[in-house]
């Protein structure tokens, strides 16, 4: 079995990678626009290239048999680089998927299609209203998939929650660098929310289960998160008393804190977008019982669990990250007006 993989540098596939290697998968290819700089290097067939041009695709995928697209322009890019990733950049990995034959094209989506809900849990059939250009073209990447599903291609749709783990950074490392500070941390609103994440090794299982069991039961969508979380301010907390200098989440009140992260947006020093301040509040899970019952998903960490394994890696390796910022899950984001602040926690 031949595995390609877009965005194969990313957080994600890199675990994936990992995972595939242990489960005995030798062969893997993929393709991405950031070189592949990690140990497993001359364990893959790496391509630098853009999923945006079809040559590119052609000549990186040949030969695949199973194709995991996780590529994608994540919220901070521009709305033009995140439509024709997303969007046109699916679309182009499918035809090309479908000419030579790949047995399964596994597609991570988010949950990020369901907008701005008004209940929870959310089931795989509540409808889709993506919120913001990330958001909307994740609804368009699905329709795309769903298309050439029904030409007959076996197409599962994955939609995980926020995933943490060893590698993650993005946001995620502003918040473990306060704890390893010796930091309170603040947060929009009385964290009493329950807010869902998942561990990558979970969504690692769950994508290998849509390579390995029967087409009848994975062609198909699924919602994927951890089993086990409690409240906002619980399990953030966990991390701060891993960090062990007895400090705290701070709560503060939200519409203020809201307003004042837009100004801060509208200023370009705000280190979040909307997607991320408008939701810190709110309840935001879904259910995975479809694909416990369907593809035997079996989450082995809680909410407590991933975070502080995703801030144990990060402690050993914070000193190579100095210096390292970006816009992508795998380098921390620039802290803008949260440095300031960090002087009064």
């Amino acid at each position: 079995m031949k595995v390609y993989i877009s965005g194969i540098s990313g957080f994600l596939s890199i675990n994936m990678v990992r995972y595939l290697l242990a489960k005995g998968v030798t062969e893997i290819s993929g393709i991405d626009l950031v070189n592949f700089d990690y140990p497993e290097r001359d364990k893959i067939d790496f391509t630098q290239g853009d999923i945006r041009d079809k040559e590119a695709v052609r000549k990186s995928m040949a030969g695949a048999d199973m194709v995991i697209h996780t590529a994608a322009a994540l919220p901070l890019y521009t709305p033009e680089d995140i439509y024709t990733t997303d969007v046109v950049g699916t679309r182009n990995l499918l035809e090309q998927a479908q000419e030579y034959g790949v047995k399964r094209f596994i597609h991570i989506s988010s949950t990020a299609v369901y907008g701005v809900p008004d209940h929870h849990p959310l089931y795989e059939t509540d409808p889709v209203q993506g919120v913001g250009p990330y958001g909307e073209a994740k609804v368009q990447a699905e329709a795309v998939c769903e298309e050439f599903r029904r030409d007959g291609m076996c197409v599962p749709i994955i939609r995980p929650k926020s995933f943490v783990g060893p590698e993650r950074l993005g946001v995620f490392a502003i918040f473990y660098e306060w704890a390893s500070d010796g930091k309170n941390f603040p947060n929009i609103g009385n964290g009493k929310n329950h807010y869902q994440l998942l561990d990558v090794e979970d969504l690692c299982a769950a994508i290998y289960a849509c390579i390995t069991l029967p087409v009848s039961k994975v062609n198909d969508t699924f919602n994927i998160g951890a089993a086990e979380f409690t409240t906002m301010r619980e399990d953030y907390q966990a991390v701060l008393d891993e960090a062990g200098f007895g400090k705290r989440i701070v709560p503060f009140p939200a519409k203020p804190v809201i307003a004042v992260l837009k100004v801060l947006e509208a200023l370009h020093l705000s280190p979040l977008y909307p997607w991320i301040y408008e939701t810190a509040a709110k309840d935001s899970f879904v259910s995975i019982e479809k694909a416990q019952q369907q593809i035997d998903f079996a989450p082995q960490h809680s909410n407590k669990d991933a975070m502080i394994r995703n801030y144990r890696w990060y402690l050993e390796n914070k000193d190579k990250l100095s210096g390292e910022e970006g816009v992508s899950h795998r380098v921390p984001w620039k802290q803008k007006a949260l440095k300031w602040a960090k002087v009064f926690f």
